[in-house]
């Protein structure tokens, strides 16, 4: 079996993002983040932090219709939609349209974070599949998978899946602990089986492509291991899509600069106790010192 290659400054300085160009925001990418619900609405906001510090250029926000108004207040940069919520404070099943018709009009889509699952959930997760040029799946919607799994190989662009453990045993129908014994080949697996390019995480990282292509990365430190460090992850993998990186670029920059972060707020505050919402200010400039913020 394939050892997998070191994710380190040496691998990333061979697969530079793309130059970023006038600075005009249409150039730099729309992103569409559907996230948060009646008792996690701040899952989009730290999302949405995490897409703009990557350097996004156009944000928009689809949420809980209870949790609009404060994340237009909160994220005055997004442009918010509240859209209809079923009685666990999720999307109702009506949404479904709506939000496919907002996924269809954005070059990037980061879908799941803080999400309510439901019965309509995977039908969710294939409608944007359809939909999207570029797509992010986090959370709620990493579980719904399994029920469109021939649908979602066949998308036409190549899907970026962010699952823990628990999420990626749910994703190939296995227990946890055989996930945790494994972690490459449940990646290998996962990769294959949604033709995905997919994060396996824990302390050390793996990032593998469909075409089978394998990354480890050894980095971080304990504080990112925090409620809300997934969601500015997702955010900043979208960020680096909508700046016209490839999925597996995308992917392996975002891993990297979520993972250099914690270093840098370990350094400064200590190991424990910064917090997700830290997490996104610290990109612009790990990518300006990687010379990636270069016009």
């Amino acid at each position: 079996m394939t050892e997998p290659t070191p994710l380190d400054e040496k691998l990333l300085r061979s697969r530079p993002l793309p130059e970023i160009g006038s600075g005009d925001k249409d150039k730099r990418g729309s992103i569409l983040i559907i996230a948060g619900s009646r008792e996690v609405a701040g899952a989009a906001l730290l999302t949405a932090l995490g897409a703009m510090r990557a350097g996004a250029g156009r944000l928009q926000i689809a949420t809980a219709e209870c949790a609009a108004t404060g994340l237009s207040v909160s994220m005055p940069e997004a442009m918010v939609r509240g859209l209809a919520e079923g009685r666990n404070g999720g999307f109702a099943a009506s949404t479904i349209g709506p939000l496919a018709a907002l996924a269809a009009k954005a070059d990037v889509v980061v879908a799941g974070p803080g999400i309510e699952g439901s019965g309509t959930t995977p039908q969710l997760a294939e409608a944007l599949a359809r939909q999207c040029s570029k797509l992010v799946l986090d959370a709620a919607l990493l579980h719904a998978l399994p029920d469109r799994c021939r649908q979602i190989a066949e998308a036409p662009s190549t899907p970026v899946l962010l699952p823990h453990s628990g999420e990626m045993a749910s994703l190939l129908g296995r227990e946890e602990a055989e996930i945790a014994a494994d972690p490459v080949k449940a990646g290998r697996d996962c990769a294959g089986r949604y033709q995905a390019v997919t994060l396996v995480k824990g302390v050390a990282s793996h990032i593998v492509a469909p075409d089978g292509q394998l990354f480890r990365y050894e980095g971080g430190g304990p504080g990112l291991g925090v409620s809300g460090s997934g969601d500015t992850l997702a955010g900043i993998v979208g960020g680096l899509l909508a700046r016209g990186a490839d999925p597996l670029t995308a992917l392996l920059w975002g891993v990297w600069c979520h993972g250099e972060a914690g270093k840098r707020l370990a350094e400064r505050i200590g190991a424990l106790g910064y917090l997700a919402r830290e997490i996104p200010d610290e990109v612009p400039g790990i990518l300006r010192d990687m010379g990636q913020l270069t016009p």
